[in-house]
């Protein structure tokens, strides 16, 4: 069995949050340090520590992470203009809750993505 999480609190309720979309599958909610104007946390209800613990049964999650993003493109009307999804793996790459999730970020241009120069 899996740590429970933050994001784990979060879906069970034990922690309060924005919830913005709730499934069987996966939960959406508001991020408490928004990097845009619409930065929405989209998340396995089930958690996976990190794309390195997928397993073929996670399938049909990872799939709704992505169908829920392009719902939550629509609902905030950015579908045409568009939005940026980032998925965190690890300590090097930024990750900082062992729970897959995804970054919705929308509403304006949005900046670099923060990659390193090149030396």
């Amino acid at each position: 069995m899996t740590e429970e999480t933050i994001f784990s609190k979060i879906i069970n309720g034990t922690i309060p949050s924005t919830l913005i979309y709730h499934d069987d599958l996966v939960s959406a909610f508001a991020d408490i340090n928004p990097k845009a104007e619409h930065h929405i946390l989209i998340v396995t209800n089930k958690p996976i520590p990190s794309v390195s613990d997928v397993t073929a049964a996670d399938e049909p999650a990872l799939g709704r992470l992505f169908t829920v993003a392009a719902k939550l493109a629509r609902d905030f009307k950015v579908d045409q203009s568009g939005y940026r999804l980032i998925i965190n793996c690890g300590p090097d790459g930024g990750q900082e809750v062992p729970h897959i999730h995804m970054h919705f970020l929308a509403g304006g241009k949005l900046g670099g993505l923060g990659f390193p120069e090149k030396h």
